[in-house]
């Protein structure tokens, strides 16, 4: 489906608001061609186009965006379950769809099928209770210890392992019925360590205000292990000739059926010895990004769960695009991210057999030389029309190509192209180009080259040179299935196995590599680096560790749903490493100098201060030195002029505890002929510790009298776009974050810092996780904040 007319989109829109979509979603709908077909295939075959219950049209709606394509001869059996309501929940459709990926094409027994489903079965509200005071018993003591910091998605999971055809709203209700019977209200503790959503829930924030994605919390639900990781659940190298991998039907009504033979699989398992090979392509013309630590975890992990091995393949197709800069910073950042790759390997190293084989393409009629100019092509792709030099003799397309690769002939005068089917419904079967013309010198094949395979034309034929045996990859490849197995089938080769799943999508930023690049080349960032970006070189320079890169993505799991992750639930994982891992410190921002009266000028105390908060008294290590004297430093905005009862800071009068320190209590305040500058505060200790204050406030002090205390330079980071999602914005460089980075080339810090190395982390207290910068001197450090303390992350949008 190419294109729906206005006429055609009002009618389908009527189509699928009687099945119960509501507005938004039907409209969202319509802007995806490819999903609307679908749609309204199932409708027609589901015999529902006068409207059916919501919940059944919610049903119908997930066959539409999630039925395996190997199986399609049984989506009318499924919908008429469906529709029957013997299949009724998400738990049964989601089986349904496991059954008949391993099922594909071929014929299935009936009880099979309802038992694998649970049809039939039906699941009282009295069984879920039951179920569920069992779960609450057996983890009783765990509850009872963690209060509301209980993880509920275990809870949730072991009822889903016992009942898995069990109602999940009734489930939950009766969780959050036993937890609260259990633990009562809660508490002020429990409140404090509550996460963001939370806290969003008790106070009744309004809802948030951009609708068209679905956002992930911030404080992540341990989804259970299947949800986490499907590709746990994928077929063994040897049963890769049982499966179809999929059907591409023809504009003359036939269709391909694509899957391996037992001789090609045999001769694979030959070479491999059955073992998991996977492969992470990145194209090395940029940084990458958080999307690909996604990407890194499905390939590497896949191959590392199975005892198999994983390629670090260079996509480099191309050579205008690609840099050895890139190249070098990708196996950097892959072993950062702590993965080690079986073999690194380029496309270009297999551009002779790639040559090849588009030879032979040539000599079994599949493939001819097109002289059409770009424009042409997607005229004639528009119109669904054949290239005038689609049926040229093949001796002719070989001489040309032959005249193609020695030059002969001016870039952009021709191409190769794959002879698929330009009437198809599916535009990645319209003839798509398999080498162009390039008179440019390849960064790691140097000028051999003059022709450059296309990425379609190459990268199902590497994957099966290199005998992957899984190809994973983010779902907008799904409709180049057809083009994938058509190009393997039509030259005999081995075929993979191939799943698609949902990009990481991050809030508040692009990743986008030509957004990317266009912020990077015109300096609206500095460099692939900028801890702005959400490359990750960014955040390894602003401080961020590889294994809470993992850890995020390994909770928001790895699924086929798109979702727009919000940016916080990336900081809940950053707070839960740093947390442990960073030591204390104190630094203050802006200073506001404090003259303590009754303490002698030129006295010098060294106080103990905690490295860690549960620092034991006998270790050592787990203290640092702090320099106490007369004259010390507390933030400016820890002061007032006026008091009152919900603040906590100092004011005229009024006492705060120095944190490993003494009270303080502010007897005056020096103010500049201007009667409202404040130069600074006189104030008496209390070396007694007699007095008890609310108030603890970090600080930093002269270390010897008149010195000033270590200078440092401090990068405040928030978010880079005011928007949750500014790539669906036209303008999207208007929607930048003026005050992305904020700069604090004063601050003051605690001597003990000056010995920090680049790239140690540390905990400010009150004030947030920081790292050192490499733009650090001998003469001056330089912190970026990494993460605040806690999430000051808007919840209404912008």
């Amino acid at each position: 489906m190419v294109g729906v007319s206005k006429g055609d989109k009002s009618e389908i829109l009527e189509l699928f608001l009687k099945i119960g979509l509501d507005d938004r979603t039907a409209k969202n709908t319509i802007a995806n061609n490819k999903v609307t077909a679908n749609l309204t295939a199932v409708i027609h075959e589901a015999a529902v186009t006068d409207g059916c219950e919501r919940r059944i049209g919610n049903l119908l709606y997930t066959v539409a965006t999630k039925y395996p394509t190997n199986a399609l001869v049984h989506r009318p059996t499924l919908l008429l379950y469906i529709v029957s309501s013997k299949i009724k929940t998400p738990a049964q459709l989601e089986a349904a769809f496991s059954f008949f990926a391993s099922t594909g094409s071929e014929n299935f027994e009936v009880d099979e099928f309802e038992e694998a489903c649970g049809v039939g079965v039906e699941v009282s509200s009295e069984d879920i209770e039951l179920t569920v005071n069992e779960v609450f018993e057996e983890n009783k003591n765990t509850i009872l210890e963690l209060r509301y910091r209980t993880n509920v998605g275990d809870l949730f999971a072991h009822v889903r392992k016992r009942l898995p055809w069990a109602d999940p709203k009734i489930v939950k209700q009766l969780i959050d019925a036993r937890m609260y019977e259990l633990l009562g209200e809660r508490t002020a503790a429990d409140i404090e360590k509550l996460s963001k959503k939370k806290e969003k829930k008790e106070k009744k924030e309004k809802p948030e205000k951009d609708e068209d994605k679905k956002f992930a919390n911030d404080a992540p639900v341990q989804l259970p292990e299947e949800d986490l990781f499907p590709i746990s659940n994928f077929p063994p190298p040897e049963e890769n000739y049982k499966q179809v991998h999929t059907e591409i039907p023809f504009s003359d009504g036939s269709v391909l059926i694509c899957c391996n033979t037992k001789e090609v699989l045999d001769k694979h398992l030959e070479v491999t010895g059955g073992n998991v090979l996977t492969r992470f392509p990145p194209e090395p013309n940029g940084y990458l990004h958080i999307g690909h630590a996604k990407a890194m975890f499905v390939d590497f992990g896949l191959a590392k769960e199975r005892g198999g091995y994983c390629y670090l393949r260079y996509d480099d197709t191309n050579p205008e695009a690609e840099k050895k800069e890139y190249i070098d910073h990708i196996e950097e950042i892959v072993q950062w991210m702590g993965w080690e790759p079986f073999k690194i390997t380029y496309t270009s190293d297999y551009f002779q057999e790639l040559y090849e084989l588009a030879v032979e393409l040539i000599r079994r009629g599949h493939a001819y030389v097109d002289h059409q100019t770009p424009e042409e092509i997607k005229e004639y792709r528009e119109k669904k029309m054949n290239s005038p030099w689609r049926d040229r003799p093949i001796a002719e397309s070989l001489k040309l190509f032959e005249d193609m690769r020695n030059g002969r002939i001016e870039e952009g005068k021709a191409t190769l192209r794959m002879k698929q089917d330009m009437q198809n419904d599916n535009f990645n079967m319209y003839d798509l180009i398999a080498y162009r013309i390039k008179f440019t010198p390849h960064p790691h094949a140097g000028d051999k080259w003059c022709i450059y395979p296309s990425y379609d034309y190459a990268h199902c034929i590497v994957d099966s040179i290199e005998n992957i045996t899984h190809s994973l990859c983010t779902l907008e490849f799904e409709t180049r299935r057809a083009s994938y197995f058509w190009l393997l089938h039509a030259l005999g080769l081995y075929q993979p196995y191939v799943w698609e799943y949902s990009r990481l999508n991050v809030s508040n930023t692009v990743m986008s590599k030509r957004k990317l690049n266009f912020l990077v080349t015109n300096k609206y960032v500095d460099g692939w680096d900028d801890p702005c970006l959400m490359t990750l070189a960014g955040l390894r320079r602003r401080g961020v560790t590889s294994t809470s890169i993992n850890a995020f993505v390994q909770g928001i799991g790895i699924s086929r749903s798109d979702s727009l992750i919000r940016l916080d639930r990336l900081e809940y994982h950053i707070r839960e490493e740093l947390n442990k891992t960073a030591p204390r410190t104190m630094v203050v921002l802006n200073p506001l100098k404090v003259v303590i009266t009754n303490m002698e000028s030129g006295t010098i105390m060294h106080l103990d201060a905690k490295r860690w908060p549960d620092a034991q008294a006998d270790d050592a290590s787990a203290f640092y030195k702090v320099p106490f004297s007369n004259v010390v430093y507390i933030e400016h905005s820890d002061f007032r002029m006026k008091d009152s009862k919900d603040y906590y800071g100092l004011a005229p009068g009024k006492s705060v505890l120095l944190r490993y320190a003494f009270p303080i209590k502010c007897t005056e305040v020096i103010l500049s002929d201007d009667k409202e500058t404040i130069l600074h505060i006189r104030a008496e200790y209390d070396p007694s510790k007699k007095t008890k204050p609310k108030g603890v406030l970090h600080w930093v002090a002269e270390p010897s009298p008149g010195v000033n205390p270590l200078r440092v330079e401090v990068r405040l980071f928030e978010k880079l776009f005011n928007s949750e999602n500014p790539a669906e914005l036209d303008d999207w460089l208007s929607d930048l974050n003026p005050d992305s980075k904020v700069v604090i080339p004063e601050a003051y810090a605690e001597p003990s810092l000056h010995s920090a190395a680049v790239g140690d982390r540390f905990q400010f207290e009150r004030l947030g996780y920081f790292a050192v910068d490499k733009d650090s001197t001998p003469e001056k450090l330089v912190f970026n904040r990494t993460v605040t303390l806690k999430d000051s992350f808007p919840k209404g949008g912008k």
